[in-house]
């Protein structure tokens, strides 16, 4: 190994271990810097950290940006390789960071897709409720658009986590920090159908599990499973435009901002570090509004 992949091999070992990222985070830092450290070395010829300024970075950017990566993928970038430098003269791998005074670019504002409350209606209508399948998947999804759960999360549920007496879930986010979140009655009733006889129509004679969302093997419900399952209900609603493992989430969100819900109890429920990540949902309720605005006012 290279003095460079030993580097990036040590950071991606500090994160996972000392910051607890999650897998898919890892990964996008493992991809980010393992392009910069091969423009590094095939590129710019280097060997090691200690010749790297400021316009080798920028050189770096500006190769992505030739190659059409947006405004967002670069800034993504310019984080990663911030913060690896900064572990890199911590751990003195470097006597200088050359990347203080780099710049982030501006990043167009992009606002999440959300389902309209019919669309959620119509979402719900669609499993069988004959079948345990179908009474698992109400269940799941009346709690992703009840909690505002990622998928993650959701499936990395376990019995202990749902109190259906006490009406909340216990939840593990990023970082392993750990939240409460209040669900709603059509919630707690679906959740309480699918463990009063679906699940255990699922578990069979398979070994048990602690996982709280089984598949027909008995087994938890992977990430892949749970996404497929969404589309494919989506798609019998008649749901047309993009939908992404975060639509609930978002959609979740959207909702309870737009009938008054206080910002911090949002960010709060969604398990955001900063409220400047909550605060988009804002910008989504005055769109809708300015929509409503330009369709229904005959002066708009």
């Amino acid at each position: 190994m290279t003095e460079f992949q030993y580097a990036v091999a040590d950071y991606i070992h500090f994160l996972q271990v000392e910051r607890q990222l999650a897998d898919n985070t890892l990964t996008s830092y493992r991809r980010d810097l393992e392009n910069y450290t091969y423009f590094l070395q095939d590129v710019e010829g280097m060997t090691d950290f200690q010749g790297v300024e400021r316009m080798t970075i920028l050189r770096h950017l500006e190769q992505l940006r030739i190659q059409g990566k947006t405004s967002r993928t670069v800034a993504r970038h310019i984080s990663s390789i911030r913060s690896f430098h900064q572990f890199l003269l911590r751990e003195k791998r470097t006597t200088s960071d050359p990347t203080v005074h780099l710049e982030m670019p501006a990043i167009e504002q992009k606002l999440p897709n959300t389902l309209a409350i019919a669309e959620i209606d119509a979402l719900l209508a669609t499993p069988n409720r004959s079948k345990p399948q179908g009474i698992r998947d109400i269940a799941m999804l009346e709690l992703l658009y009840g909690s505002g759960m990622r998928i993650s999360e959701c499936i990395a549920l376990d019995l202990a986590d749902i109190h259906l007496t006490m009406g909340f879930v216990r939840v593990f986010g990023k970082g392993g920090k750990e939240r409460i979140i209040p669900l709603g009655r059509s919630a707690l009733q679906a959740l309480s159908s699918y463990l009063e006889g679906a699940r255990g129509q699922l578990q069979g004679k398979y070994p048990k599990t602690d996982a709280f969302f089984i598949n027909q093997r008995g087994k938890r419900l992977t990430r892949q499973g749970c996404w497929k399952l969404i589309k494919e209900h989506a798609l019998k609603a008649g749901i047309q435009h993009e939908l992404t493992p975060h639509t609930l989430r978002h959609t979740f969100a959207t909702h309870l901002v737009e009938n008054g819900a206080d910002l911090r109890a949002v960010q709060e429920m969604l398990g955001h570090a900063d409220i400047s990540t909550t605060q988009i949902y804002t910008h989504i309720s005055k769109t809708r509004l300015s929509e409503v605005y330009k369709q229904f006012h005959p002066r708009a």
